[in-house]
């Protein structure tokens, strides 16, 4: 079935497939104010006419679901731990997987068994994958579900493989990084990858690690699809030209530690420049005790954890948006900081060169660099007008290759069974 439906970011989407009944979307923890570009995917599919189901192995806790949308999808995302952890629960999806299809229930035993790691606590880890494999299974059978499809690929994309085998359905998986690319051999991308029906990789570089984990044989099934955003729905407001800008994890990866040491750089050369982190996570503490030990205390305000709407409304107020990150995928928040015409810095790994084009959609610096980072801020508080060039450029760039408008379409086409 195709339809043509107007995109929330207000362009046509044109003529998209759909697949024969409901696809069912699975991670780790589902919805979360970390990962709403996820919840954006979904709301993006659901607008082109596909029927959305959503599952979560483990419910997140109630401080990372943020907002009234978030709370909503919540309450109608299916818990796979939930409702495993009821004995009876379980004992009745295994039983009832057996009966319909034994073959089915021993090839995802099978497979199990093939796609562990090395060592006897990977193998306890397989079996419990296996055990919540058959309540998901379940899941599908009575939503009516003929695809599933996991984000990240890692335990729960474990747990997607096996159900979906049970379950006699295809599925797919969208890879990310960098973690799962740490551990690709515990992870076993390689079985993952020859199991799917298709991968969506993030971005060229996230395809080319995962060229390297699999098959040469399996490398048709790497699609790129970018993850995206809506720039209609990012506005710049006023701003004052010293304002900076951070969101994301307070999570080692993120490298925060270096933007304070070079916010302590700054206050020497700019004592108007400002910064404020947007965001909560394990770091927070530590954090906050450098900034102090930094003497920074009245110029970095901790914001803590916001919503769609509050990213969007920091990033309107923003002049320069930066990101010091030692390991990312791609990340959606410097879409977001583009779309927002925020002059961006960041680090120059992974996927962001694809997106961050130095001197043209905004400034890349060497990780863990306090000094090179210090010095691209201070050329973009020092010229206004370049920090103009590389805004207009970096919305732009969103618009042209990062577009919610055009993106899940790509899905929605594998889905159905097309190619992008």
């Amino acid at each position: 079935m195709r339809d043509e439906t107007v995109s929330e970011a207000g362009t046509v989407a044109g003529a998209v497939p759909r697949p024969a009944g409901p696809v069912a979307y699975v991670t780790g923890g589902y919805p979360k104010v970390s990962h709403t570009f996820i919840q954006r995917e979904v709301a993006a599919l659901r607008a082109l006419g596909l029927d959305v189901v959503t599952c979560t192995i483990r419910r997140p806790p109630p401080s990372e679901v943020v907002g009234a949308a978030q709370e909503a999808e919540a309450a109608r995302t299916f818990g796979v731990l939930e409702a495993a952890k009821n004995p009876l629960h379980l004992l009745a999806a295994h039983a009832r997987v057996l009966a319909r299809s034994p073959g089915r229930w021993a090839g995802a035993a099978a497979l199990a068994w093939r796609a562990r790691s090395d060592g006897l606590k990977a193998g306890l880890w397989q079996v419990f994958y296996f055990l919540e494999a058959a309540v998901l299974a379940r899941h599908l059978e009575r939503t009516g579900a003929v695809h599933l499809h996991d984000h990240f690929g890692s335990s729960s994309c474990t747990v997607a493989m096996l159900a979906a085998r049970m379950a006699g359905i295809p599925f797919s998986f969208t890879l990310h990084g960098p973690d799962v690319f740490f551990e690709a051999h515990r992870w076993r991308l390689d079985v993952k990858i020859a199991e799917a029906r298709f991968v969506a990789c993030i971005s060229a570089f996230c395809r080319s690690q995962a060229m390297l984990f699999s098959d040469p044989e399996t490398w048709p099934k790497l699609h790129i699809v970018h993850c995206a955003v809506a720039p209609a729905r990012y506005a710049t407001g006023a701003r004052d030209g010293r304002q900076l800008l951070f969101v994301g994890r307070m999570a080692a990866a993120k490298g925060v530690p270096v933007l304070l040491d070079a916010m302590a750089a700054l206050a020497r050369t700019h004592p108007e420049a400002r910064l404020t982190l947007v965001g909560d996570g394990p770091g927070r503490a530590a954090l906050e005790a450098r900034a102090a030990e930094l003497g920074l205390e009245n110029r970095v305000a901790f914001a803590g954890y916001r919503d769609q709407d509050g990213v969007a409304e920091a990033l309107a107020g923003a002049d320069i948006f930066v990101l010091p990150s030692f390991a990312e995928g791609l990340p959606v928040v410097l879409m977001e900081a583009l779309a927002a015409r925020c002059a961006v810095v960041a680090t120059r790994i992974a996927g962001i060169p694809e997106l961050v084009r130095h001197g043209e959609t905004g400034l890349l610096v060497p990780p863990g660099e306090a000094a090179a980072l210090a010095q691209a801020v201070a050329q973009l508080l020092d010229d206004p007008a370049l920090r103009a060039r590389l805004a207009d450029a970096g919305r732009a760039a969103v618009e042209a290759e990062f577009d919610l408008g055009r993106e899940p379409a790509k899905l929605a086409r594998l889905f159905a069974g097309d190619t992008p």
